[in-house]
């Protein structure tokens, strides 16, 4: 993040810059030092502060505004969350009983993205066995052969994929299904032909596939390989949803609002990776993906990401226009 100086620097740019120090990445995630510093600042504000352990490792934080209900007046906030530190208003009642804004992606270009589904992660670990035997001699039904035909049979689908998100220029990378090969193993040494090798995929796939024909299909991929080829699911995503855009949802109506009051241009598409609003959406929640950062390259866990400093204090401007809107729609019958 850029800035003019310790001596003019905006106090929110600040407090980003003192988060940031924490260290929150894996393998060694220090979550702990994370609460500490919302449950300061929530001290420093007035608000009262709570922490839940909702899973192993990962704690959520709960902020309430003083003298007010806290099942009505609650942020959640979870250790690697995006910052905002923006505590302003009363809300009329709990919006994360009905909605949840998640986290999102920057935009390089002026528009905001904004995503109202996702692709569901298959983790998928193909094993082939065949005869083993010594690496000097013309072997016949090893499990390399057959591994390669599964290998290749999954890359051939991908640049299918591929080539039919670069000829449509009005798909979005999270509109067609992705896979990568990223892990091989198999083997003792140089010179013994291995009696099984496994090769381990991350599919993402996209909400509009038919999920029991595409899991048919590996399984055809496998059997034609040959006998003793067979896959298992490290994680296996079953339950697409799509949170409405349009009239139909009050949560998306608010949201949308708020952006065309500000000028701001919206992009709504499927979020190519996962986030944790699947979980919410499958549950009936409406959820959607937004982080306030347009002109900022897409570098997602890469080197070098970054964040401009005008950029980041117009998101939380944003926020701070979009948060009591979102928490101000009416209830629907079916939240009380």
């Amino acid at each position: 993040m850029t800035s003019k100086g310790p001596e003019e620097e905006h106090p929110s740019v600040t407090l980003f810059r003192q988060y940031l120090r924490i260290r929150t990445v894996q393998p060694k995630p220090d979550y702990g030092a994370a609460v500490a510093f919302f449950e300061e600042r929530a001290r420093q504000l007035g608000l009262g502060c709570q922490k839940v352990e909702v899973a192993p490792g990962y704690v959520v934080t709960v902020l309430t505004w003083p003298g007010t209900n806290p099942a009505l007046s609650s942020i959640l906030l979870n250790s690697h969350t995006d910052v905002v530190p923006v505590f302003k208003e009363h809300w009329s009642h709990d919006p994360f009983e009905a909605f949840k804004d998640s986290e999102g992606i920057a935009n390089p270009t002026d528009a905001f993205t904004v995503f109202y589904s996702e692709r569901s992660p298959w983790w998928v670990r193909v094993t082939s066995t065949g005869r083993p035997g010594h690496g000097s001699l013309f072997i016949e039904d090893t499990a390399a052969e057959k591994l390669h035909k599964v290998v290749s049979s999954i890359l051939a689908f991908r640049e299918k994929e591929w080539q039919r998100l670069q000829s449509n220029p009005h798909l979005k990378e999270g509109a067609v299904t992705s896979v990568n090969l990223t892990k091989l193993e198999g083997g003792v040494a140089y010179n013994v032909v291995p009696a099984t090798m496994s090769a381990s995929f991350d599919f993402r796939v996209a909400p509009d596939v038919d999920f029991k024909a595409f899991e048919e299909q590996l399984q055809s991929w496998c059997q034609a390989a040959g006998e003793g080829v067979t896959l298992e699911f490290a994680q296996k995503w079953m339950h697409p949803q799509v949170t409405p855009t349009d009239g139909s949802n009050p949560w998306w109506a608010a949201f949308s609002r708020v952006c065309k009051d500000m000028n701001l241009s919206l992009e709504p598409e499927i979020m190519p990776g996962a986030s944790d609003s699947r979980f919410i959406r499958a549950v009936g929640v409406p959820a959607l993906g937004f982080s306030p950062l347009n002109r900022t390259p897409v570098l997602l866990h890469d080197h070098d990401e970054r964040l401009h400093e005008a950029v980041f204090l117009r998101g939380v401007d944003i926020y701070t226009r979009l948060l009591p809107a979102l928490a101000s729609v009416p209830a629907l019958p079916s939240d009380s």
